[in-house]
């Protein structure tokens, strides 16, 4: 475990001034338990609070980029942005497993590479932040964090449920399901990127990428459906 915070406050792009609610947001249950800490001094209680900070901002931001958006849209672009695969990557890309207080039973299962601990914890960092520093801080915050995923085109954010509106689809009309062909995977540990190919019969109706494998499926079954509804005979 990397012991030294003020190297992820740098990547935060924020300096607390309790770092008693930044030692809390990395605290897993298990190193509570087995360190005998008091109850709610573990990240539950942040990560509670997290959730409903990060889906405030991110609707606030969502609101103003599609001003044209129905409400269901809207929802479905949160729901993509905030689902634990991409907290998960943004937490991979700030190195945050380094940071994480385990319990040895979670060390010795590889907890800091489980994207549910990873998701939880940067919930938790996600509110202390906004305890520590207030609204205005945490906003820039998540802006950062969040960057590259709300510059991302509208068709990229809609995938969130491209999967099962492609295996529906390919029901309607009586067709095979759809196989995913993992054809690339490149960057270092904490920052993966993969590439996936969506096949119907062997032929190839879809491509996209992502930083884990669900998105990747996920933003290549959304080309899918762009190229079907495109071009309504391709599967005929």
């Amino acid at each position: 475990m990397d012991t030294d915070l003020t190297a992820l406050e740098a990547r935060l792009g924020y300096h607390f001034l309790s770092h008693r609610l930044l030692t809390q947001a990395l605290t897993h249950p298990s190193y509570g338990h087995e360190s005998g800490l008091g109850e709610g001094e573990d990240y539950q209680r942040l990560e509670f609070v997290g959730d409903a900070v990060l889906g405030m901002l991110l609707a606030e931001v969502l609101y103003e980029r599609f001003p044209a958006a129905p409400e269901g849209d809207l929802s479905r672009f949160r729901s993509s942005l905030a689902d634990q695969d991409s907290l998960a990557a943004i937490a991979k890309s700030c190195r945050l497993g380094d940071f994480i207080r385990l319990g040895r039973g979670e060390e010795l299962t590889l907890g800091r590479q489980k994207d549910s601990i990873l998701a939880d914890v940067l919930e938790a960092l996600i509110a202390a932040v906004y305890l520590d520093g207030g609204l205005e801080a945490v906003r820039g915050v998540v802006l950062a964090l969040f960057g590259d995923m709300l510059a991302a085109p509208a068709s990229e954010l809609k995938a969130g449920d491209a999967k099962s509106r492609l295996q529906e689809l390919l029901s309607l009309r009586r067709l095979p399901p759809p196989e995913y062909k993992l054809t690339e995977e490149s960057g270092p540990p904490h920052d993966r990127r993969f590439l996936f190919q969506v096949l119907l019969d062997g032929q190839v109706i879809g491509s996209g990428g992502g930083r884990s494998k669900k998105i990747a499926q996920q933003a290549a079954a959304a080309q899918a459906l762009l190229s079907l509804e495109e071009d309504p005979e391709k599967t005929a």
